[in-house]
């Protein structure tokens, strides 16, 4: 059976693609900074949890050891979990604003990769995937015609697009193991105060996609729910 961990998978696009992978047959294990909230959500799913705060260094290490230890393996790690910090005018915008999306968004991403890398590399088929956005792509926020072109996201633009850039370098080193990033598209979360047009079904289309490749699957791609996403 595949275990698969969805960091942030206690609400939200976590906690849809945890229940749609259940269904696929995965061992799923949600990630959870919050233990009440983690709790219920893997009650209600049906599912394991543990505790994890990608933004402590010792949090992500404290749950890849329980995780070796109560699942005794990882094959699938979706980095899931992060924070919108401000949206709204961009010179009001502080170095701390954009710290703090970094450390969680971009950061948060290596520290649990790091972490989690030897309990991928002892599966037959280790994946990760890196939810990232259509904000941080350069070709997606300079067309005129998407919503992404007009949102103010400084610090989360800058954060996914670090994420791209980073998916890129492990996919390129790392070639033992299938690395790709995914774009739910505008799907209405707690991130966006549920504005956005798509359930969030819709937008775990690409992470259940990509969760779900086997060893001859593809590495370093960039795709939503309806294919390619131009860097």
């Amino acid at each position: 059976m595949t275990t698969t961990l969805i960091t942030g998978g206690n609400k939200s696009l976590g906690f849809e693609a945890a229940r749609r992978l259940t269904e696929h047959g995965h061992r799923v294990v949600i990630g959870a900074r919050d233990a009440d909230r983690g709790q219920r959500a893997a009650e209600e799913l049906g599912v394991e949890w543990v505790r994890i705060d990608v933004s402590s260094d010792e949090s992500v290490a404290a749950a890849a050891a329980e995780v070796r230890e109560r699942f005794g393996g990882l094959d699938v790690l979706v980095n899931n979990a992060g924070i919108s910090g401000p949206v709204g005018a961009v010179d009001d915008y502080t170095g701390a604003d954009l710290a703090a999306v970094l450390d969680t968004n971009t950061v948060g991403i290596v520290r649990t990769t790091h972490a989690f890398l030897p309990l991928l590399r002892e599966s037959a088929a280790p994946v990760i995937v890196n939810v990232t956005s259509g904000l941080g792509s350069f070709a997606v926020r300079a067309d005129e015609s998407r919503i992404e072109h007009s949102v103010p996201s400084l610090g989360y633009s800058a954060s996914k697009a670090a994420v791209n850039m980073l998916t890129s370098v492990y996919a390129q080193f790392l070639p033992e193991l299938r690395i790709n990033m995914v774009d739910p598209g505008y799907t209405a979360t707690d991130l966006n105060g549920h504005a956005g047009p798509q359930t969030v079904t819709e937008g775990t289309d690409a992470i259940v996609a990509m969760a779900s490749i086997g060893p001859d699957g593809p590495t370093g791609t960039f795709t939503d729910r309806h294919g390619p996403v131009a860097w």
